[in-house]
């Protein structure tokens, strides 16, 4: 047993399989899903449940925003002993067919991001396991939800400035699917640590094609979005217990 000071939880408390949400309030959709549900913990950002979903004892974690803050969490979850984690997220969409509403498989996603680069070389590749993705699949098979799936990207930035602009062009002509800013995290720690990891996020909108590069049109709250979220958590939690 040992204690996890950001978690701020004892090892034992945390099941073997893990859901991680960037929002605490997300977990109020999670806990709707489950039976027997208990709180954990909660700490800054970093919420902790546990409860049964299809027989399975499992536990959701929020993670807040930013692969910095989320990867503090992802590694006391990897330390606590999990064997699955499974992320359900938001992301923007970053191709012509990929909107606000729709949901996307993640089978690896690109390090943009800083943290991991200062625990692995650039060259360590952060992927879904493929047992993860397989049951992703077929869990959005079973629910009848229809899917994209490929790369994501993963980015600490979220406005950019005009000094440097953005290279969301670059990743979209590079058929990245959608942009976020903590899977490739996620995927990195969880490979260090020899634990399955798997993705799935809702799209709230496309900062390159409908959005045309303007945060002014961007408005994650519509009710296709929120149906997206649902579909999406219904898909991470499916795939965790498979």
């Amino acid at each position: 047993m040992a204690y996890l000071p950001i978690l701020k939880t004892e090892s034992e408390t945390l099941p073997a399989k893990i859901l991680v949400v960037g929002d605490p309030k997300r977990l109020d959709m999670v806990a709707g899903s489950l039976k027997d549900v208990e709180p954990i913990s909660q700490n800054r950002e970093y919420h902790s449940i546990r409860g049964s979903f299809n027989g399975q004892i499992i536990g959701a974690v929020s993670h807040g925003v930013g692969s910095a803050g989320a990867g503090v969490c992802f590694e006391e979850l990897c330390q606590s002993g999990a064997t699955r984690i499974v992320r359900a997220g938001s992301a923007g969409g970053m191709q012509a067919n990929v909107s606000a509403g729709d949901v996307v498989v993640a089978t690896a996603a690109v390090r943009e991001e800083g943290l991991s680069h200062k625990l692995v070389p650039p060259t360590y590749p952060a992927i879904a396991t493929p047992d993860v993705l397989m049951a992703m699949r077929a869990a959005a098979s079973s629910h009848g939800v229809e899917f994209h799936e490929g790369l994501l990207l993963t980015s600490d930035m979220f406005y950019p400035h005009d000094l440097l602009g953005s290279d969301l062009p670059l990743w979209q002509k590079a058929g990245v699917k959608a942009v976020e800013m903590e899977v490739a995290t996620l995927f990195v720690i969880c490979g260090l640590h020899g634990v399955e990891a798997g993705a799935v996020v809702a799209i709230d909108g496309n900062p390159l094609e409908q959005d045309a590069g303007s945060m002014e049109t961007y408005d994650p709250h519509q009710e296709k979005v929120k149906t997206a979220v649902s579909n999406s958590l219904l898909i991470a939690l499916t795939a965790l217990v498979s």
